[in-house]
Formats: structure tokens, C-alpha cells, sequence
């Protein structure tokens, strides 16, 4: 008897050890599926620019939001419109309102969520955080292209237009407080370039 209680309070701490590891590995397992498959909207990355460009026209409305940061962030157009495979650039606008140096990270998603899969960005503010003085102003490019294959899903003849959506959140950093710039990427400046992270 006291071994079949062993076996089962074994059983129960395997079970137990396993649930907390799932919990743990569930954040990352997500983002990987969502990545991989497009799901919920999340868009694709790619190596290089699209090769082949299709007759069908796709409209592209550009959205920005900044979520508990002291930002004024929005796109500098409202929609493009491209043919599918063909290459666009789009830029948005980021201005510190704040009296001191904030650092944001921006997410993003496309809707209808279903054609994640099918846009594809090469170049993104996005890959990286920001880095914004007191009252500086940069602009931001996106590069991207919707992936031709889109023309051969019979799911997706009825999308017309995509929404490219970001939200900015604040990222705390030590060195904000001290006046210290990290060196990283150079973003466009509305009239001159500096090494923003």
C-alpha cells in the first residue's frame, strides 16, 4: 500500500512540475505560433523585398497608438495603396511630450487578422526600442510587402484593404535618468539622422 502511495504522490509532483514548466514555456510556445502561422494578426518577417508583383490592388491604412507613454505617435499617411507583392515604405512620427528622456518599444498587428500571415515586413522600427529626448521629434520607416501567395487563397479573395496597427509602450531604463544615449540603429529625423536604440 505504501508503495502504491509513493507512486502516486510521485505521479502527482510530475504532474504538478510539469504544469508549472507549461506555464512557464506558454508565453514563448505562443509567440512562436503566432509568428510562424500568422495568427491573430501578427505579421511576418522577411530577409529581403518582394520579387513578384501581382494586378491586384490592396489598399493599406496605417493606425498608431501610445499606451502610458508621454508620446504624440501617428502615421504620417493615412493609407497607400500598392499592388500585391509590390514594395512599400511608410513612415510614422514619434514626438516626446515629456520633460525627460522615454524609451519605447511598439507593438504591432494587421487586421483582418487572417492575412498576418501574408504581410511581410523587411525594415521596422518595430525590431527595435526608441530613444527620445525631451521634446524631439524622429520619424520611423516601416518597409513591407503583402506576399503574392495571397492571390491563391480562396480565404482571402474578399480582403480589399489591411490595417497596420502599433501601439508604443514605455520601456524604464537605469540610464534615462542619467542622460546616457545607448548608440544603436539611425532613424530619419524630421530634417537630419541620429543614432537612436
Amino acid at each position: 500500500m505504501a508503495r502504491k502511495n509513493r507512486r502516486v504522490g510521485g505521479l502527482l509532483c510530475g504532474i504538478v512540475f510539469g504544469m508549472v514548466g507549461m506555464s512557464y514555456a506558454a508565453v514563448p510556445l505562443y509567440d512562436l505560433f503566432c509568428r510562424v502561422t500568422g495568427y491573430a494578426g501578427t505579421t511576418q518577417v522577411a530577409t529581403k523585398k518582394s520579387e513578384k508583383i501581382t494586378s491586384r490592388p490592396i489598399k493599406i491604412r496605417f493606425d498608431a497608438m501610445a499606451n502610458n507613454i508621454d508620446w504624440a505617435f501617428q502615421p504620417t499617411q493615412r493609407q497607400m495603396e500598392l499592388k500585391v507583392g509590390e514594395n512599400g515604405l511608410a513612415f510614422y512620427r514619434a514626438t516626446n511630450r515629456s520633460d525627460r528622456t522615454l524609451t519605447g518599444t511598439a507593438t504591432f498587428n494587421v487586421t483582418p487578422l487572417k492575412v498576418g500571415a501574408y504581410f511581410n515586413k523587411v525594415e521596422c522600427f518595430c525590431f527595435t526600442e526608441q530613444t527620445l529626448k525631451p521634446g524631439e521629434t524622429i520619424e520611423m520607416p516601416v518597409a513591407f510587402f503583402v506576399d503574392p501567395e495571397i492571390v491563391v487563397d480562396p480565404n482571402l479573395n474578399d480582403v480589399k484593404t489591411i490595417t497596420l496597427s502599433y501601439t508604443f509602450f514605455p520601456v524604464e531604463k537605469e540610464n534615462e535618468d542619467l542622460g546616457e544615449q545607448p548608440a544603436s540603429t539611425n532613424v530619419a529625423l524630421v530634417g537630419k539622422t541620429r543614432s537612436i536604440q
